[in-house]
């Protein structure tokens, strides 16, 4: 297991032109301070339109927490899941899950899934907004939510669930250029997705989606996409 523990990570200068102040003051300014409702969802199904949701179709809630380290070079706290969990075993992540019917809402969730996954505790952690929700072709509907992480955090991850923790700078993913898409087959169906690659990691699917989400309403338009 290998452990982030806030220390700076490589990459210099921001490339997105942006200090931390500068990055999450726009960020507060182009993210809901509400959770997102009503017809407004990214996913699976913009680059896949035949996954695109039946009105009227229920999901299952989840939410996620982005860790973005509040200090002169800002990092992206990224969870490798272990080998033998039952789905999306090895996959690049963001601390998150299911929200439980004792979570007061989404932010709860984010919060104590970053807890019980990495043991980043929830008084180093300050939520800045809330992005567009993400549908996933298996039925989830993920919240994620922008965190401005305190350094001086230690984390402890789950071995249960957290093979490694990581961090990427900010500059590398809010740089259109670092991530793309691709396509894989499955069930004989071709199905496109977006993936970025890091070093010897490899972040694809939903969790690139959730990234391109935040450089667009952060950088690009700051408008939430349409279902």
């Amino acid at each position: 297991m290998t452990v982030s523990e806030g220390k700076e990570a490589p990459g210099g200068p921001t490339r997105i032109g942006a200090s931390a102040d500068s990055f999450f003051r726009l960020a507060a300014e182009r993210l809901s301070r509400l959770p997102v409702a009503g017809g407004l969802a990214f996913g699976d199904h913009h680059l896949n339109p035949d996954l695109a949701p039946a009105p009227g179709t229920r999901f299952r809630e989840a939410a996620v927490l982005i860790p973005v380290i509040d200090r002169e070079t800002p990092g992206v706290l990224f969870t490798e899941r272990t080998a033998h969990l039952p789905t999306h075993a090895g996959q690049i992540a963001f601390p998150g899950g299911k929200v439980d019917p004792t979570d007061a809402d989404a932010v709860a969730a984010a919060l104590r899934e970053a807890e019980e996954e990495i043991g980043l505790g929830s008084a180093f952690v300050e939520p800045v907004g809330y992005l567009t929700p993400y549908l996933t072709g298996t039925g989830y509907r993920i919240t994620p939510i922008l965190g401005r992480v305190r350094p001086g955090y230690a984390l402890t991850p789950n071995p249960a669930e957290v093979a490694a923790v990581f961090e990427v700078p900010l500059d590398f993913l809010m740089a259109p250029g670092n991530y793309r898409r691709a396509s894989r087959v499955w069930n004989g169906i071709e199905r496109y997705f977006y993936e970025i690659d890091f070093g010897d990691r490899y972040i694809w699917g939903a969790t690139a989606g959730i990234v391109r989400s935040l450089y667009q309403r952060v950088f690009i338009d700051g408008e939430a996409p349409r279902l």
